[in-house]
């Protein structure tokens, strides 16, 4: 096998957060903002994010939620109603107290000490409590029920450990809000949502995701269940990609969520809540990024074909122009992946070689490169992002079909791409969770050895709550270890708890988490 030259000076194996940063950097994602924790979110980086909300918005309409918009700001007397709720947030909260800034005296400025607010405001960490003095306005019969909201909007949570998309003191996200008559029916829209961020991750993300319910110690604050989406990142980490929350009547008696039934009582709603944020992004980076940069699913890549013309600046550009845009037509206009290909001629001045590589290490799936006796011989030069080294030569894979052929096969190439690189994070996944362990002892060896990237470790517990539970908690904090959920397709129970010794009931997993 020839030695292979990679675009990124930093390499997976060697320093994954490193790399990750660099992949920021090269593929030209975002950058930061001078602000701790915040970013500036580059045109590529949000044409991505972009792509991921239109296809989750499509899916949430789907299930018949209405999009909306609240506050920003949150006052503080809402919190207070929800002692469990404020408590799982106080320490992240941003707090507004004043209005208006003076001049210091000192050649700057300072909160104006007559401008204090008469009542504190805290900046959206999420909108439960907001979102419910709404419902309890809107709802006032069985006939305005359910009640099925969906808002896009970005939220602060004052992170102490920050890293660009996974984890900043401001994020982006959609946040589900919905009430329901009776506990049966939140359930299973609580359910129902958890399915369609499953089916968003794995089919348009190309993401394999696992499917369960979070521990006890894991809910959100004021939730009476909360299911996670999990990912397997190529480190072996778990990253918890979206959540969605059963709440029970918590929220609803707190802000007052009554509705008259059909026999005249008063009766409290239950509700739901439920989010997926640009965390997801990191996600797809740490999931499907190689040596070279990102490497985008097709469903989300902004553009999915570039072309580039090489250009030399003489008399024979303008004929080279008309032949690529014949096969930037002829890609327009076809269909891939259930919608038009996008596809993007590439005109900036730069060098061909150059431009490539800006665009191998943002991650476009196709690259097709065309110069002048391409066009000579009626072909192009095309690359697949996933496929792109010949490991014989240690060069780039160039294939060299007829211009016509590019344009007809292009689209199906897209299609395989995306399955393909569904199917080769499901097999890295699966390849690094160990089952079958039934001591904790060899649960402690296995985080213990020196494998650099342990993954994940499937054990069966019995599902104790409590100061029991803490107990666990605490040895597995030890390990730095998580429970992440107990996914819902796993075989049932058949052993001890390797905590208690007790007959088990569930198979959790635990891993090492972002």
């Amino acid at each position: 096998m020839a030695h292979i030259r990679h675009a990124l000076t930093t390499k997976r194996a060697d320093d994954f957060a490193a790399w990750y940063q660099e992949v920021i950097t090269a593929a030209d994602m975002a950058e930061e903002s001078g602000v701790r924790g915040c970013m500036v979110i580059k045109p590529w980086g949000w044409g991505i994010w972009e792509r991921m909300q239109r296809l989750l918005d499509n899916r949430i309409k789907a299930t018949g939620h209405d999009n909306c918009y609240f506050p920003l700001f949150i006052p503080l007397s809402n919190f207070a109603r929800e002692a469990e709720h404020v408590e799982g947030f106080a320490k992240e909260m941003a707090v507004v107290t004043h209005h208006r800034l003076i001049a210091d005296g000192k050649g700057g400025l300072a909160p104006d000490p007559d401008a204090r607010l008469e009542e504190p405001l805290v900046v959206r960490p999420t909108s439960e409590t907001i979102i419910g003095d709404a419902m309890a306005r809107w709802v006032q019969s069985w006939r305005d029920l359910p009640l099925r909201l969906n808002q896009w909007a970005n939220v602060v949570r004052w992170e102490m450990r920050t890293r660009m998309f996974l984890r900043t003191s401001e994020f982006l996200w959609q946040e589900g809000h919905t009430a329901h008559s009776d506990a049966a029916e939140a359930k299973e829209h609580t359910l129902r949502m958890l399915e369609v961020y499953r089916a968003f991750a794995e089919e348009d993300l190309s993401l394999p995701v696992i499917a369960g319910e979070k521990p006890e110690n894991e809910r959100f604050p004021g939730a009476v269940e909360t299911w996670s989406i999990e990912a397997m990142m190529q480190d072996g980490k778990a990253l918890q990609a979206g959540t969605s929350h059963y709440l029970g009547t918590n929220f609803a008696e707190a802000s007052g969520i009554r509705y008259q039934d059909k026999d005249g009582g008063q009766q409290l709603a239950h509700t739901t809540s439920w989010g997926v944020s640009t965390r997801m992004v990191g996600g797809v980076i740490m999931t499907h990024g190689d040596d070279d940069g990102l490497r985008v699913p097709p469903k989300i890549a902004p553009w999915q074909v570039v072309i580039l013309p090489m250009l030399r600046e003489d008399e024979g550009d303008a004929a080279l122009m008309a032949y690529c845009e014949g096969l930037r037509a002829a890609l327009a206009g076809q269909s891939a992946l259930g919608e038009p290909v996008r596809v993007l001629l590439d005109t900036k001045p730069g060098k061909p070689a150059q431009k490539r590589w800006d665009w191998v290490r943002k991650g476009a799936p196709v690259i097709v490169e065309v110069g002048g006796r391409d066009m000579q011989n009626g072909v192009v030069s095309l690359l697949r992002r996933d496929a792109l080294w010949d490991a014989a030569t240690g060069k780039p894979a160039f294939e060299t079909p007829t211009r016509e052929i590019a344009g007809q096969t292009i689209p199906g190439i897209l299609g395989d791409m995306h399955a393909a690189m569904f199917a080769q994070a499901q097999e890295r996944r699966e390849a690094n969770i160990t089952r079958g362990v039934s001591e904790f002892a060899a649960v402690e060896k296995h985080f213990a050895s020196d494998a650099k990237f342990p993954g994940w470790v499937e054990v069966q517990w019995s599902k104790p709550t409590g100061a029991e539970l803490d107990k666990v908690v605490e040895r597995l904090k030890a390990l730095k270890l998580t429970i992440r959920n107990v996914p819902k397709a796993s075989p049932a129970a058949d052993g001890a708890c390797i905590f208690t010794g007790a007959p088990a009931t569930e198979r959790v997993l635990l891993a090492k988490a972002y």
